[in-house]
């Protein structure tokens, strides 16, 4: 923003919250929460799906009356005191209300009208914030066509209309790929300098640690008020990495998880990292990683590791779901096989001339920013889209000619939730079971596994509407795998739900990769992608980069660097930029 935008606050806290608490009927949402947020500070407000971020930041913005207890903003209370208020905050939902129909421009009058922002000053604010946001090339675009970092600098745009002092983001990085998460970042970081207190909720931990505060939320109470680095120290020595494996990590990963006192374990890239109880349980590992050829170390402890410890530990390693299972045999080498792959809508090409092959048993990652044509390669893949041009097959199976005997062999999880809003979960369960072909006894059974296996029995009469995020993913998977389908297309299967669910999802995965099922999964967590055997990187509709993960952050690295997959992936994208410049 610009100079005239800073704000002038005091040092002191300007957000004082006291021994809140918010009941609806019978379920408690927040539970004695007591914290200050302080201007000129970003301020994570972090937890699991449910614990009840969404419920505070709605206190917070006048939105919800507390059953008990009090909060103060500036010296004011924001629902009494809500027009008083009104211009002091502003709050960015998690389903931000634009209107798609409407262009990014109308959008901003539309709130500046809302706001009741005067008229002669709301030319310099559109241009400020459209400078800011650097949306000023978009103005006249839909923000229905607009990528999903797009939408989100827009909703921003929207949430600092009035110039707030306190700005409420709830889950601003749900769905935003890495280099639009970063361009998120810097536009906060500019916010918080001019002066302005930010509220950033997220279940992205890499996101948390980026705060200076945090508060951490688990079932409606306060778990930990502090910096992350605080929270982190508590786990020294007990974070190790197996490392020099030569086989995929997965099963390693298991059998590491069963060991006493391994309360975590993640998969990067050929390496195992896992956090435990103690230090003495080092030596069960060590033994572990001298049966596979590796070696031990420890390594510093990540925010993410204590957030999962505070919360009791990840969910092990074994999948009910895979265990129902019998291994999968086709017969094909190559499971899924695009060669030339092309989509136009009239003159836009959303996937150019994309070729690659996936082997049955294999984790393929599909990655790239928002709008760089993952989805649309997926669809076509499925079945759901005809290509321009170009072939797809999957299992054998031309898309053209064999589209229904193909979706009989697959189960596709797609990016916007996919279930039926009318109908109840078991009711979903039922539809789907039927859409893939099971009748009689073995779709009462499978029904009853899915339920079983994915903890749905509390929610069998409600919509899926109402289901916690995690939860309506559980079910999404449920649906999109009831048939045992040998090829399983995830599209953003862990959007937005917290480190725990995370980690059950690719629990199931493995798992079912070790019974030979081949998957293709796209996703904006870039540890995610640590998980896959060969990542491709889409960018502008083309394959700009096709390797395992190792191989690529070592492509991008520098004479002794250590890179993430992000910081990877952020350099692949720069690169590209550069070439297509340079052309």
């Amino acid at each position: 923003m610009q100079n005239e935008a800073q704000v002038s606050l005091p040092e002191n806290s300007i957000v004082e919250i006291s021994a809140l608490h918010k009941s609806f009927q019978d379920l408690q949402a927040l539970c004695d929460v007591t914290a200050t947020i302080d201007a000129g500070k970003l301020t994570g407000l972090v937890g699991p799906d449910g614990a009840g971020k969404t419920t505070l930041l709605r206190c917070l913005a006048g939105l919800l009356s507390p059953t008990s207890g009090s909060i103060r903003i500036l010296q004011q209370d924001p629902v009494t005191d809500s027009s008083e208020l009104v211009e002091q905050i502003g709050y960015m939902p998690q389903r931000f209300g634009l209107y798609e129909d409407l262009s990014v421009i109308e959008n901003l009058r539309l709130y500046a009208q809302l706001r009741q922002i005067e008229t002669t000053q709301r030319d310099q604010i559109f241009e400020q914030l459209l400078e800011f946001t650097k949306l000023a090339p978009f103005q006249q675009r839909r923000a229905g066509k607009l990528s999903g970092g797009m939408k989100q600098k827009l909703g921003l745009a929207c949430a600092l209309m009035s110039r707030p002092k306190l700005l409420l983001l709830d889950e601003p990085g749900v769905g935003v790929d890495p280099v639009s998460r970063q361009d998120l970042w810097q536009m906060v970081d500019v916010l918080t300098e001019e002066g302005m207190a930010v509220v950033w909720a997220t279940a992205y931990l890499d996101e948390a640690e980026q705060c200076e505060t945090v508060l951490l939320m688990n079932e409606g109470s306060l778990a930990f008020a502090g910096s992350p680095t605080e929270l982190t120290d508590r786990l020294h020595g007990r974070s190790f990495r197996i490392s020099g494996i030569q086989n995929h990590p997965r099963e390693l990963l298991k059998e590491a998880l069963q060991l006493p006192g391994v309360i975590d374990g993640v998969i990067q890239g050929r390496a195992v990292r896992t956090v435990t109880d103690a230090t003495e349980v080092r030596t069960d590992l060590q033994n572990l990683a001298a049966s596979v050829g590796g070696q031990l170390e420890s390594v510093a402890p990540r925010f993410e590791d204590a957030f999962v410890d505070l919360l009791g530990g990840g969910p092990g390693g074994q999948s009910a779901l895979a265990e129902q299972m019998e291994t999968v045999s086709l017969g094909e080498q190559n499971v899924v096989e695009c060669r030339n792959l092309t989509k136009r809508f009239g003159s836009f090409a959303a996937t150019d001339n994309v070729s690659f092959t996936v082997n049955q048993g294999e984790i393929f990652g599909l990655l790239g920013p928002n709008g760089a044509g993952k989805s649309t390669t997926f669809k076509m893949l499925c079945g759901l889209l005809k290509p321009t041009e170009g072939t797809a097959r999957v299992a054998g199976l031309d898309l053209s000619r064999s589209t229904t005997e193909a979706k009989l062999k697959l189960g596709y999880m797609a990016q916007k939730f996919s279930l039926y809003g009318l109908l109840s979960v078991e009711q979903n369960l039922d539809f789907f079971a039927g859409v893939y072909g099971l009748t009689g006894a073995t779709k009462k059974s499978r029904i009853e596994e899915m339920v079983e296996t994915f903890q749905l029995q509390a929610y069998l009469t409600s919509s899926p509407d109402n289901l916690p995020l995690g939860f309506k993913q559980r079910l999404a998977l449920a649906c999109a795998t009831m048939h045992r389908p040998p090829v399983l297309f995830l599209d953003e299967p862990t959007s937005g739900v917290d480190p725990i669910t995370r980690r059950e999802f690719w629990t199931h995965i493995n798992g079912l990769v070790g019974k030979g099922v081949t998957v293709m999964v796209t996703t904006h967590f870039m540890d995610e992608a640590e998980y896959c055997d060969r990542i491709a990187l889409m960018y502008n509709a083309k394959l700009i980069a096709l390797d395992s993960t190792d191989n690529i952050k070592a492509s991008m690295a520098g004479p002794q660097e250590d890179l993430t997959m992000e910081q990877a992936f952020i350099r692949l994208i720069k690169q590209s930029d550069l070439q297509r410049e340079a052309a």
